[in-house]
C-alpha cells in the first residue's frame, strides 16, 4: 500500500489592522499562543505528515521560537508571506512536497481535532474539500443600498478554514489565478474556476477567526469551556 503524504500550511502572515495592534494577533496569548491553538490539531493528527507556517517577515523568529518552545515537531519550514492571504497561500503551496495540502488561517484558533480528521476523510475521497456552517440569517444580495432578492438560505453556507486539496489541483489553480490576474477571496473558489467540484465539510459554528478584540474575549470565552479537543 502506498502511503500518501499531506502538509498542513499555516497561514500566520496577517496584518492584524482591525485589531489596532503593531504586534501579529496570532503571537498574542490565549493561555497558549493563537498560533499554538491553531497548529496543535494538525501536530496531533497522525494522518498528517509536516507542517509549513507562512509568516510576517519580522515574525519568523518568534514564530521559530513558539515551535521549540510548544515542542511542535512536524514544523519543517517557516516561510514569509506576501502582501495579500492569496500571495501567502501561494508561498506555502509552491513549498509543500506531498500528495495533498490543507490550508488552515492561524487566526481560527478553535479548530478541533475531530473538524481535521473529518476535512482529511472528505479530501481524501472527492479531492477537494472546505470547511463550512449553514448560514443562520437570511441573506439579502444588496445593490446601491437596495435589496434585490433574498437568497435561498438553505443553500447558503459560510466558509471557514481548513480547506484541503490535492497538491497538483491547488497548485494548477494558482498558476491560472495568477496568469488571470484573479483576486480569490479563499483558495477554494480558485478551485471551483478550473470547474472541480468542491465538497464542503461540516464545521463549527465556534471556530471563530480573530479579527478584533472583540473575538478575542469570545474566544477566551469559548476556550473555557473546554470543549476542544473533540
Amino acid at each position: 500500500m502506498v502511503k500518501i503524504k499531506i502538509t498542513a500550511i499555516i497561514l500566520a502572515a496577517g496584518s492584524s489592522k482591525r485589531m489596532g495592534m503593531e504586534k501579529n494577533k496570532v503571537l498574542l496569548d490565549l493561555k497558549e499562543p493563537i498560533l499554538v491553538h491553531s497548529i496543535r490539531p494538525f501536530e496531533e493528527n497522525s494522518m498528517v505528515n509536516d507542517i509549513i507556517i507562512v509568516a510576517n517577515k519580522d515574525d519568523i523568529c518568534e514564530c521559530s521560537k513558539l515551535v521549540k518552545k510548544y515542542k511542535i515537531n512536524k514544523v519543517n519550514n517557516i516561510i514569509p508571506g506576501g502582501s495579500t492571504r492569496q500571495e501567502s497561500s501561494y508561498n506555502g503551496v509552491v513549498k509543500a512536497e506531498s500528495d495533498y495540502v490543507i490550508l488552515h488561517d492561524a487566526a481560527r484558533p478553535l479548530i478541533t481535532k475531530s473538524t481535521v480528521t473529518n476535512i482529511i476523510r472528505d479530501m481524501l475521497v472527492y479531492g477537494a474539500a472546505v470547511t463550512a456552517v449553514p448560514s443562520k440569517d437570511t441573506i439579502k444580495l444588496v445593490d446601491a443600498g437596495f435589496a434585490e432578492r433574498t437568497m435561498e438560505r438553505e443553500k447558503l453556507w459560510l466558509t471557514q478554514t481548513p480547506q484541503a486539496f490535492k497538491t497538483e489541483v491547488i497548485k494548477q489553480a494558482h498558476k491560472k489565478a495568477r496568469a488571470d490576474n484573479f483576486s480569490a477571496t479563499d483558495d477554494a473558489s480558485m478551485i471551483e474556476r478550473l470547474g472541480y467540484r468542491v465538497r464542503i465539510t461540516q464545521g463549527s459554528y465556534e471556530n471563530i477567526k480573530i479579527t478584533t478584540p472583540d473575538d478575542i474575549i469570545i474566544a477566551k470565552s469559548l476556550l473555557e469551556k473546554g470543549d476542544f479537543d473533540d
